[in-house]
């Protein structure tokens, strides 16, 4: 390997540390064009030197950011969102402006709570979040009524069918004398998937709230504060 190549560094890795994506977004930006070395356009695989000016749609890209992983306990009432909707604040209102730059590892919407992971590592939130990837995720759900035999054998044995596919969710009753409150296991993550199965059945939930995610855990978080974490 020659000196210049040892000491290149790879365009991709960087611009998924510096801009919060996953290297395969990165490629796709090369791909396009978008991305040039000192005004020049690049492709596919380039290396660039410790000094090159890296742009993005002629916007200089940094090279002093770090990998950051912190964990939030979201209350009810926030949005998964840098933009403010209507009257509910955005989940960046609880975080101090150091990781305003942190992205969401998947969503909560507004009136469920719990945990919410966010990073900068594009890589790391493409391998939480993708189905290939297989995350375990567990709620804490209570319905406005109980959950009827039959119905938590629809959901836990064959699944319900919904807009965007089958359902199949692992139900446990938190319990023996309450069937409204359940502990609920899923491994993919469409959007309000939850609510959903449970709504197509006539039930509405009253209350979500996740408790993990892969292997990560709430625990003591209390709500609205936060806690720095170590990837796994």
């Amino acid at each position: 390997m020659s000196d210049q190549l040892s000491s290149s560094l790879r365009l991709n890795k960087h611009l998924a540390l510096q801009m919060g994506v996953s290297r395969r977004e990165a490629d796709r930006m090369i791909e396009q064009g978008r991305v040039t070395i000192n005004g020049l356009t690049v492709s596919l695989g380039t290396r660039y030197n410790p000094g090159d000016k890296v742009a993005v749609d002629s916007r200089p890209v940094s090279d002093n950011a770090a990998y950051q992983y912190i964990a939030l306990h979201k209350p009810v009432g926030y949005v998964c969102s840098r933009r403010q909707q209507g009257d509910n604040p955005t989940i960046y209102e609880l975080l101090p402006p150091i990781y305003h730059n942190l992205k969401p590892v998947g969503r909560l919407d507004r009136n469920s709570s719990g945990l919410i992971l966010l990073s900068n590592d594009g890589n790391f939130a493409y391998q939480m979040t993708h189905p290939s990837f297989y995350k375990t995720k567990i709620y804490n759900v209570r319905l406005e009524m109980e959950l009827a035999p039959l119905h938590q054998q629809m959901i836990s044995d064959y699944g319900v069918t919904l807009e965007d596919g089958p359902s199949k969710l692992q139900l446990e009753r938190m319990s023996d004398d309450n069937r409204k409150s359940w502990i609920v296991t899923m491994h993919e993550g469409r959007n309000r998937q939850i609510r959903r199965t449970f709504g197509a059945l006539g039930y509405t939930v009253e209350k979500l709230h996740r408790t993990n995610f892969g292997n990560y855990a709430l625990g003591d978080i209390k709500p609205g504060e936060f806690e720095i974490i170590n990837i796994q």
